[in-house]
């Protein structure tokens, strides 16, 4: 307990110890700096824990205060070497400009990713104007289409449906007066009795033609479609206008009427046979051209059929004028998907600028506070702990040499207190960062 508190004395005793005493020459920062005045103030810091020992009876506990107290005195000494602060700081100064210049760069290169967004953003809004611009024509298209030059007539949707419902109805009445006129022309066996319209027109002749075989049925079916496929012929002669197409359009015209003369003659020849006298001549053409009905049946036909040609003419030139009108709005539907895919393209650019400017944000913010931490080195005191480490082992020397020579103890408690001193001086070695392998192992303190 005595030794302790005589230790403890001491210890006091140490800091109240001139400094004349501990190291007679202070180094300062121009005596310090050659080789002589290093040799010199390793030798200080020999005689200083020769000293300290003697006053601590070579205690490792004692030490360990001391080895503070001399990395203390360590740290002042090297805040007076203004030099060589200037020296260790210069890695850092160097380290903070690069960093200034490398924020610099990205402050650019975010402006720049900053007007890139920008363009980004009014191409989108462009495109976005167009594809509105789009829609409208889409709508308008059939009111005005000479306003976006395109050679339609106006309101050609309307003619169409008009013409389309006309020649629903002709169409029909066709199929009904061909498989008539053909059944009563060509298989019906006409009664001396029936009228003409009767013999003419058989409400039946569709299902009497069928029971009379799939032959007469398929007959008077079908008859009906070759006067709409002579129909649809003369359309498409009929639209490239030269003298060819005339001319196939003429004879079309002249098949059809020979066509409805044979109807009408055949039904004219046997209502004829059932009234003749011995003193009718026989029945032909000439005959048959003095008949009332016998035109009557040509016309009845023919001229409903020339009708049907023109009203589905008609349906056919206002469709296409109406397919101008369609396609147009197609090809300005395509072109509002082209430009949403655009759009899209636009936004995933924008995300990427958007990804880039916050990288570019995340590595000014980093270098801002590596910039910081580098300040805080520069206006601190950088401690070169290798440097310490010298020093501190001439300190470790002097207070071995003390325990070693001087201390009036036997050998085998020597060895324990060197052993203990030893361990007390690698905990201090360790605790400042003096045992790193990094030979620039530095020490910072604040100001």
């Amino acid at each position: 307990m005595n030794a302790v508190t005589s230790n403890i004395k001491n210890l006091f005793r140490l800091k109240t110890v001139p400094n004349e005493e501990i190291q007679p020459q202070l180094p300062k920062n121009e005596v310090l700096s050659g080789e002589s005045n290093e040799e010199n103030r390793k030798r200080t810091y020999h005689e200083s824990g020769y000293r300290d020992s003697s006053r601590n009876s070579g205690n490792h506990t004692a030490l360990s205060i001391c080895l503070d107290a001399i990395y203390s005195k360590f740290q002042n000494e090297e805040k007076e070497l203004v030099d060589k602060q200037n020296k260790l700081k210069e890695p850092y100064l160097n380290e903070q400009k690069n960093k200034e210049t490398e924020i610099k760069g990205l402050t650019v290169s975010l402006d720049n990713k900053d007007d890139q967004l920008t363009i980004i953003g009014e191409d989108i809004k462009s495109v976005q104007d167009k594809i509105e611009n789009l829609k409208f024509e889409i709508n308008d298209l059939p009111r005005n289409p000479e306003a976006y030059n395109v050679k339609a007539t106006k309101g050609a949707s309307t003619k169409f449906w008009i013409g389309l419902f006309l020649l629903l109805p002709i169409s029909l009445y066709l199929f009904t007066f061909y498989i008539s006129t053909s059944y009563s022309a060509f298989f019906k066996s006409f009664d001396a009795n029936g009228n003409i319209i009767q013999s003419v027109l058989d409400a039946q002749a569709f299902n009497k033609a069928w029971s009379e075989g799939p032959l007469e049925g398929a007959f008077v079916t079908l008859i009906p479609f070759v006067f709409l496929g002579l129909g649809y012929l003369i359309h498409m002669f009929g639209e490239n206008k030269n003298f060819v197409n005339y001319a196939k359009v003429a004879l079309l015209f002249i098949i059809t009427f020979v066509f409805d003369a044979i109807l009408a003659y055949e039904i004219e020849s046997k209502l004829y046979e059932l009234n003749k006298t011995f003193n009718s001549p026989p029945f032909d053409l000439s005959v048959a051209f003095t008949k009332n009905q016998f035109w009557g049946i040509i016309f009845a036909g023919f001229i409903v059929y020339i009708i049907w040609g023109l009203v589905f003419d008609f349906v056919m030139k206002e469709h296409k004028e109406k397919d101008k009108i369609k396609n147009e709005q197609v090809r300005r539907q395509k072109d509002i998907l082209v430009h949403q895919e655009r759009i899209l393209d636009f936004e995933k650019q924008k995300e990427e600028v958007r990804n880039a400017i916050g990288s570019i944000k995340e590595l000014i913010a980093k270098a801002k506070g590596r910039i910081e931490e580098l300040q805080n080195i520069i206006d601190g005191v950088i401690i070169p702990t290798k440097d310490y480490k010298l020093y501190a082992s001439e300190y470790m020397q002097g207070w071995i040499t003390f325990i070693s020579e001087k201390l009036a103890v036997s050998h085998s408690v020597k060895q324990d207190m060197i052993e203990e001193c030893k361990k007390q001086y690698n905990y201090n070695l360790n605790k400042v960062g003096a045992n790193s392998d990094s030979q620039n192992s530095v020490y910072m303190s604040v100001l």
